[in-house]
């Protein structure tokens, strides 16, 4: 939650100063200190089936890659870091919804009424703007949802194949094939102020850091369905950071729409307790 709510509104400025692909190839460069450490690691070898753990957890990394571009995309369109990183925080229904259709996991009552706030969430998020249903920066913001909810359902599964760091090693390598193609159809812009790559090598550190210790959490058996949404809950980090050194404003619509929006994700992490069936499991604790 710390880390990402720092990746989270450190993307901001530096969205505006790069393009999406830009930003997420040149960025990469911060993750070589985090493969660097897991791969001193001597657990690397273990694991049921490694080769299977490596390639869910290496598509996963392209995934999450993609989703990144989008959602940089969305704050570059014109949305704000307080508002984009709550309502693409929600991608836990994406990965409630594939954990049910794939993992037979099912669906409790607090869950389903995240669901709903989730939607009133997004209706709040774009009411009252001129451009119509969807606005620009929130039609965007729909890519990342879809996209880090499969990844994290892969780094679940990847997980019971192969042990954490060669799952997180595998992730962060997923990240790379974004960054060697971009140079082909984009032109990459290396001349940039010192504090520019500061900010870039600090934007891949906090993310690559932020998911090992994610897939540290699925590595000591938390449910898909309970770290995904905690996990994701750093936008209550980004929020203020963004309201204090970004100087964001935030109208009271749109408080409310991030309310709903932390609602909502608690609700979907809220998990039903062994033998309980989800119809009881509103008397479950997080």
């Amino acid at each position: 939650m710390l880390l990402w709510g720092g990746w989270g509104v450190l993307s901001k400025p530096l969205s505006s100063a790069l393009s999406p692909w830009q930003l997420q190839t040149l960025s990469t460069l911060g993750l070589l200190p985090v493969l660097a450490l897991i791969g001193r690691s001597g657990n690397l070898r273990s694991g049921s089936n490694r080769s299977r753990g490596f390639a869910l957890a290496f598509v996963s990394g392209v995934l999450g890659s993609l989703g990144n571009v989008a959602y940089y995309q969305a704050l570059a369109t014109g949305g704000k870091a307080a508002a984009v990183t709550p309502i693409t925080a929600l991608y836990p229904l994406v990965t409630i919804a594939l954990a049910m259709l794939f993992l037979r996991e099912r669906l409790n009552r607090v869950q389903a009424i995240g669901v709903g706030t989730s939607l009133a969430a997004l209706y709040l998020f774009n009411v009252g703007g001129d451009t119509g249903w969807l606005s620009p920066w929130l039609a965007v913001a729909m890519i990342p949802i879809a996209l880090w909810g499969a990844s994290a359902l892969l780094q679940k599964v990847a997980t019971g194949s192969a042990s954490t760091e060669l799952v997180t090693v595998a992730f962060l390598l997923g990240e790379f094939p974004v960054a060697l193609l971009t140079p082909f159809f984009q032109r990459l812009e290396f001349g940039l102020p010192g504090t520019t790559w500061m900010m870039l090598v600090l934007l891949g550190l906090l993310f690559g850091l932020g998911n090992l210790t994610l897939i540290l959490a699925y590595g000591k058996g938390g449910p898909a369905a309970l770290v995904t949404p905690l996990a994701s809950l750093y936008s209550v980090v980004t929020i203020p950071l963004a309201v204090i050194f970004l100087h964001e404003r935030v109208a009271v619509r749109e408080w409310l729409a991030i309310a709903l929006t932390l609602a909502a994700v608690v609700a979907l992490g809220w998990e039903t307790k062994a033998g309980e069936s989800p119809a009881q499991s509103t008397t479950s604790r997080l």
